[in-house]
């Protein structure tokens, strides 16, 4: 499944404050996490009935939740709000049954896990520095 393309300019303001008020979050102005001025959804591909999400922070393996920021658009307008929750418990496992790649979304989060979901720029960006680092290897040779 494709990733949904909706991107979204961050509500600083509204980041800020959710970052501040976590009981686990970081908590002093300070050490709040450097924040994107742009962000993706990161679900695959959803209907418009569906809101929008990216994850804004994640807490300690130990507080076990993260803070998401969803937003809507509709008549022209964009809605935000931010949640905290705790991660999706999918883990898929492929050859071996003592390691695995866990969801990075949200529990109960709405269509594929996150394995499933494909960037294809993301990918296509990966691809082309892998082309760099094996053209850098081989002493500027092409392949």
């Amino acid at each position: 499944m494709l990733q949904c393309t909706a991107f979204t300019e961050l509500p600083e303001m509204g980041a800020r404050v959710a970052l501040m008020s976590p009981a686990d979050g970081p908590g002093q102005a300070s050490e709040a996490p450097e924040l994107d001025e742009f962000l993706l959804c990161e679900l695959g591909e959803h209907d418009d009935g569906t809101e929008h999400a990216a994850q804004l922070w994640s807490a300690s393996a130990a507080a076990g939740r993260d803070l998401w920021l969803f937003w809507t658009e509709a008549d022209g307008r964009r809605k935000f709000r931010f949640e905290e929750l705790l991660p999706c418990p999918a883990v898929i496992h492929r050859l071996s049954v003592r390691e695995g790649d866990a969801c990075v979304l949200y529990d109960r989060h709405p269509a594929a896990h996150s394995w499933d979901v494909t960037d294809p720029l993301a990918d296509l960006m990966a691809e082309r520095i892998r082309e760099d680092v094996r053209r850098d290897r081989d002493g500027g040779c092409p392949a």
